[in-house]
């Protein structure tokens, strides 16, 4: 499949800002025999004073500028054109759980895709008891690695309510649990922990995900965000899988990758630091457009 995906991301302050300085991570990944990042542009206005760019630890394609003028908005804007190819369906090659610690013992590398990476606590994810004790109820099973992660996938999905309005970017993990509701930002952050808990290795996974309309309705322009979906490590054969637990789908021709890492702090598309006062708001809008 081939896209055509746009992302702006706009900010305006109640009051100016200046001496402002930020990370973006918004163009998508190029991946081996999974993903082409064809071409891609961001635009930022009020143009930098200072822009450079960089590849970071898991991978991503960033850039860092510098605004040293003050300013009332800030609009960011990415294009890109991504193939996207079908992962082959293969079996089952994943450990049973109990085996599991073995084969992340003889992972003898720190490399961006070691499993090591994602086992224990990260920026925003640390251990939640009231998680913990919600995947106890995996303890013991015989199914693999990839099915349990799979069955964990299914269940919160039907546990959890998607609610646009229950939770913000900064909503942390024990309260979207508390709540069952939430967006994918937190369907994604809960099932990390879980399978953690577990021993499981698991990361975040951002990206854009094509939207289908239904039957007679037409397109709404912009009306797409940015989505969020679960890495998992399934052992020395299997790999990395990856799960969708807001749809509860295996990833596929549909997600494309922006970028992977431990939670949401590893890939949030902008963050930094600037010169204001007051409140500002953000506005977010996407496109995933398929070519013929």
């Amino acid at each position: 499949m081939f896209y055509d995906v746009t992302l702006r991301i706009g900010y305006a302050y109640d009051t100016r800002a200046s001496g402002a300085r930020h990370i973006l991570r918004v163009l998508p990944l190029s991946l081996v025999d999974r993903q082409r990042l064809i071409a891609g542009s961001i635009t930022v206005s009020p143009t930098p004073d200072e822009q450079s760019h960089f590849t970071d630890f898991f991978g991503h394609p960033a850039t860092s500028m510098l605004l040293r003028n003050p300013h009332e908005t800030l609009d960011i804007r990415m294009q890109a054109r991504v193939q996207v190819v079908a992962e082959a369906v293969s079996a089952d090659f994943s450990p049973l759980l109990a085996t599991l610690p073995e084969e992340i013992a003889a992972y003898w590398s720190l490399d961006a895709a070691s499993p090591h990476h994602f086992l224990g606590e990260s920026p925003r994810l640390s251990a939640v008891a009231e998680i913990s004790d919600y995947a106890r109820q995996w303890q013991g099973t015989s199914l693999t690695v990839r099915e349990l992660a799979q069955a964990v996938c299914a269940r919160i999905h039907a546990d959890f309510t998607y609610d646009a309005t229950a939770t913000t970017v900064d909503t942390p993990p024990r309260e979207s649990f508390e709540l069952r509701r939430g967006v994918c930002q937190d369907f994604v952050h809960v099932m990390i922990l879980v399978l953690r808990a577990l021993g499981i290795p698991a990361g975040y996974v951002s990206g854009f995900l094509r939207t289908v309309q239904p039957p007679g309705q037409e397109r709404l322009e912009g009306a797409d965000a940015m989505h969020a979906w679960v890495r998992v490590w399934c052992g020395r054969l299997a790999g990395w899988i990856e799960l969708d637990p807001t749809n509860n789908i295996s990833a596929g021709t549909d997600h494309i990758v922006v970028g992977y890492g431990r939670d949401y702090s590893d890939v949030a598309p902008v963050i930094g630091a600037l010169r204001s006062s007051g409140r500002h708001t953000t506005v977010q809008a996407v496109d995933v457009v398929p070519i013929p």
